[in-house]
Order: C-alpha cells, then sequence, then structure tokens
C-alpha cells in the first residue's frame, strides 16, 4: 500500500488525526483575509463583463496578416472602448469591444476593413444590445438564487438545519472568492463563466456533503456517552475524509489546471480562460471550505445546544474526576459513537498503547473473545 493510501487507512481507523476543529479559529481569520481580499478587489477593480452581459459588438475579420495588437489599436482609436483581440488559427481576427453604439459599431467596422483592405461587408459584424445583456444577467442570478434555496432546503431535510446553514456559507465563502479573483485578474465574465461558478458550487457541496454525512453517522446517539463532546466526534468524522477529500481535489485540478495555463496561456486559446479560471479557483475553494469552514462551523452551531452543552459539561466533569484519581480512563466499547476503542486522544482521536495492546490480544472493550469451535 502507498504511503498516501496507509495515511488514509489510519485516518479512517482514527490512529492518526489533525485538531481540524479545535483551531477553527485560525481557518476563520484566514478565510475572513482572503474574503475581504476579494471584496476590496471587486469594489476597486470591479468585473470586467463580457458583451453578453454589457452589450457590444465582435467582429471577424477574413485571413489577414494584420497582428492582433494593431487590430486592437485600430478598434479602441475609433470606438473609445477597450478591445480584447484573439488570433482564430493562422488567419481571421476576432475583435470584441463592450459598450457599442450601433454607430460606433460601423465607424469600428470600416476602420478595420480599411486597416485589412478589404470591403466592409468582408468583415463580418455581431451586435448584442445592452437590453438583452441585462436579461442575461438577471436569468443568471435566478439561478444563482434558485440553486442555493434548493442546497438549503435539501440540506435541512436530509441532515439539519444547522448543516444547511454552514454549507450556505462556505458556498458563498467560494462564490465570493472567485468572483473576486476575476476582479483582481481581469479576466472577462461570460456565461461560460457563471457555467463554470455553478458547477464548482456543485462540487463543494458534493465534497461537503460526503463530511457531513460521515458527520451524522459518527454523531448519532451521541448524548448516551461520555468520553467526546461533539466537536471532538466531527474533527475525527473529519479526518476519516480527509484523504479522500484531498484525492478527489487533485485528480479534479490536474485537467482543470492544463485547461487553463496550456490551454488558454501557451496555446493562446483565451476563450477558454472564461470557464476554467472559475473552476480551477473554485474548486481549490471549495475543498477549503468543505475541511476548514463548513465543519467548523456546523461544530460551533452545534456546541450551542443544551444538549450539547450538557454533554460537554459530563465530559469535562469525568475527565477532571479521571485526572484527580489518577484512572487510566477506560470504558466499554460500546459506549462510544463511531465503536471507538480505548487509548485515544480525545480532540484527535490518535491512539494509545492501550488499544494497540488490546488488538494484539484480541480483546473487544476490555472483554477477552471467546474461540470459535
Amino acid at each position: 500500500m502507498s504511503k498516501l493510501g496507509n495515511l488514509g487507512a489510519r485516518l479512517y481507523r482514527g490512529e492518526v488525526g489533525y485538531d481540524f476543529v479545535g483551531k477553527r479559529k485560525i481557518w476563520y481569520g484566514i478565510s475572513i483575509l482572503i474574503t475581504i481580499t476579494a471584496i476590496v478587489g471587486l469594489a476597486v477593480r470591479g468585473l470586467n463583463m463580457g458583451i453578453e452581459f454589457s452589450g457590444g459588438a465582435v467582429f471577424t475579420t477574413p485571413n489577414t496578416s494584420v497582428s492582433a495588437e494593431a487590430a486592437r489599436e485600430t478598434a479602441e482609436e475609433t470606438s473609445g472602448h477597450t478591445a480584447i483581440v484573439q488570433k482564430l488559427g493562422n488567419g481571421p481576427l476576432r475583435v470584441q469591444v463592450s459598450d457599442l453604439t450601433t454607430e460606433q459599431s460601423r465607424a469600428t467596422q470600416e476602420a478595420l476593413a480599411k486597416q485589412l483592405g478589404v470591403s466592409t461587408d468582408k468583415v463580418n459584424t455581431d451586435i448584442v444590445g445592452p437590453s438583452w445583456g441585462d436579461e442575461i444577467a438577471k436569468k443568471a442570478w435566478y439561478g444563482l438564487g434558485i440553486f442555493m434555496i434548493l442546497v438549503v432546503i435539501y440540506l435541512a431535510i436530509a441532515f439539519e438545519w444547522r448543516m444547511a446553514i454552514a454549507a450556505l456559507i462556505a458556498l458563498i465563502h467560494d462564490l465570493t472568492i472567485t468572483v473576486g479573483v476575476y476582479a483582481l485578474v481581469g479576466f472577462e465574465v461570460t456565461p461560460g463563466t457563471v457555467i463554470g461558478l455553478l458547477t464548482i458550487l456543485g462540487y463543494s457541496l458534493y465534497d461537503t456533503v460526503v463530511v457531513f454525512d460521515g458527520l451524522k453517522e459518527s454523531s448519532k446517539d451521541i448524548t448516551k456517552q461520555t468520553r467526546f463532546t461533539y466537536s471532538e466526534i466531527a474533527n475525527r468524522s473529519l479526518n476519516g475524509t480527509l484523504v479522500r477529500s484531498i484525492n478527489t481535489t487533485v485528480v479534479a485540478l490536474l485537467p482543470v489546471a492544463g485547461l487553463l495555463f496550456i490551454g488558454g496561456g501557451f496555446l493562446g486559446a483565451g476563450m477558454l480562460n472564461d470557464i476554467s479560471l472559475a473552476l480551477f479557483v473554485g474548486l481549490a475553494a471549495g475543498a477549503y471550505s468543505s475541511i476548514f469552514i463548513a465543519t467548523p462551523l456546523v461544530a460551533d452551531l452545534k456546541e450551542r445546544d443544551p444538549q450539547m452543552r450538557a454533554l460537554a459539561k459530563r465530559v469535562r466533569a469525568k475527565r477532571a474526576a479521571q485526572a484527580a484519581k489518577g484512572e487510566s480512563g477506560e470504558e466499554p466499547r460500546d459506549e462510544v459513537p463511531g465503536d471507538e476503542e480505548e487509548g485515544e486522544d480525545a480532540a484527535t482521536g490518535v491512539v494509545g498503547p492501550r488499544q494497540s495492546a488490546a488488538r494484539a490480544r484480541g480483546t473487544r472493550g476490555g472483554r477477552p473473545q471467546g474461540k470459535r469451535r
């Protein structure tokens, strides 16, 4: 078995672990800092909306030897707006200019045709009106809002309202970071960007649901034991799915990175940037929020519940009594949710020597197992 696979098995069995939930204030601080940076970038630079949202014109020229830079200068001087020019293969140019009126579009078309030495009708022009762009933008926001509402309803039914709130906050966290990166980088926002955002939100939700499902199973009948608090059970559950989340994220990021850096960068396929940047940033942010934000938030909300407060009080009282009496702290196995064994660290689930010895003797919860006949 590989080292990573062996680590995953040990995390799943609770033999090793990291206290993600106990250090949640650190993760909250990092997320707040990143979110503030994204919001500042969005407020200062704003989004570079494509013509599908802001309106404008797209000019497609015939095969030409004119460089993309020369065509961009001509389009910007004539229209007075920023132009985006792409070389299509070895011949035509695609010139995109936002916020153009009909008169400005006609003047830009004539200027490009003159520069290329062709008649005006040889430069194909597609004009998108601002009203149509506004309608597309409204539909995109409606779709995003409906998606969020359905997510909250599903999680509230499948799990509980605290998990629904934590998942919603994690999704907003991912969306804010992705939009902020778009503002800072200056990439154009197109319908492909919206598709990418919905895709990464779905992925982030999937990763969060996997963690929540394990947490739901581990915390069943939690109030019937006095070994672990809810936060400690949540941390153990998170460690159990950690390697799976990492593997899934890495496998998903590799092809997206190829699409963004190779396709959009080296090959100059700028149209791929619209969706690939949203996917790359969103997948990374979604993996982070599922591990460092969603589960710690659930633990914070759950610990406010009177039953969980009472449980935490009983756990602390029992540990204090054991420390005062110098007891070993052994408990019957069937008292611990998730079928935990003896000798485990309360916060991270690290196995101590008592559990290893018990397994070596073939015992179960301190009771020797009978031989099969």
